[in-house]
């Protein structure tokens, strides 16, 4: 049976849905009495980002996507110029020759985008990967110590570690995962992350830009000021690129916010078919 137009997008427009609906009481508002202010009151998104006791660039809070789908669109500070910015359902949108694919990699595009998407991960309840949660807009809190850094989703209740300890990533033919093995150190400023031992088949982006299990992230997490972070992010998979190639991630601080608990359940249906 011939698959919906929608299907590949049908969790895209329940995501939106959630975000524009109005909600029942969460947490009560609770200020932590951590967060810089102007004269008027108002957070001071401009102020110097706060460190940690060891003198790092602490990365932690409620954060949202800026200019991505669902997220905050209109951005009350500047980012810095860099890399084309990355998009939720075309992570190379902004790339003017777009991603640099092999031609296997053009084939698995193209078959994942003539099936409307409907086998991304995502629209089934399984794990987005890291680039479609890097993309997407539901906020993400990042909780920092000094040997990992974790990252909780609101999307589908996602959580990510990241070991700062200095171990190595696993090289005896680890078990594939979603988020792959996740390693950083910090230079300078600026925390670098290495991801390898992913799982095969990965999507970065709705429309199924394909990362495979030869793949590698390395992200360059940045925090300029107290209200933006901004987050390169390069890949490099030999299946299916010709040549590694880097992208923007921009987020906006959500002073003194909370998640929301979101659960979504593995092979839900959004469509008949």
């Amino acid at each position: 049976m011939k698959p919906s137009p929608h299907a590949g997008l049908a969790l895209v427009g329940a995501i939106l849905l959630c975000l524009a609906a109005p909600c029942g009481a969460q947490w009560p508002p609770h200020e932590s009495g951590r967060v810089p202010r102007t004269a008027a009151g108002e957070p001071d998104l401009a102020a110097p980002p706060p460190r940690t006791a060891d003198g790092r660039i602490d990365l932690s809070g409620v954060w949202q996507g800026v200019n991505v789908l669902g997220g905050a669109q209109q951005p009350a500070i500047k980012f810095s110029a860099g890399p084309p910015v990355a998009g939720f359902l075309n992570i190379a949108q902004n790339i003017k020759e777009g991603a640099p694919l092999k031609p296997e990699g053009e084939a698995l595009l193209k078959q994942r985008r003539d099936a409307n998407g409907k086998d991304n991960p995502e629209a089934h309840c399984m794990p987005m990967g890291i680039m479609q949660f890097h993309t997407q807009g539901a906020p993400r809190k990042i909780i920092q110590t000094p040997g990992l850094l974790v990252i909780l989703y609101e999307a589908s209740m996602g959580i990510r570690q990241i070991f700062l300890d200095g171990r190595k990533a696993p090289a005896d033919d680890p078990q594939p995962w979603w988020y792959g093995y996740s390693v950083g150190h910090w230079d300078r400023d600026t925390l670098v992350v290495e991801t390898t031992g992913l799982r095969d088949g990965g999507w970065l982006d709705v429309f199924g830009t394909p990362l495979t299990d030869a793949g590698k992230l390395t992200e360059r997490f940045r925090r300029p000021s107290y209200g933006r972070m901004e987050i390169d992010v390069t890949i490099a998979d030999p299946k299916v690129y010709t040549k590694p190639w880097t992208v923007r991630v921009n987020q906006k601080i959500m002073p003194d916010q909370e998640l929301l608990e979101f659960v979504c359940l593995e092979n839900q249906r959004f469509d008949k078919r």
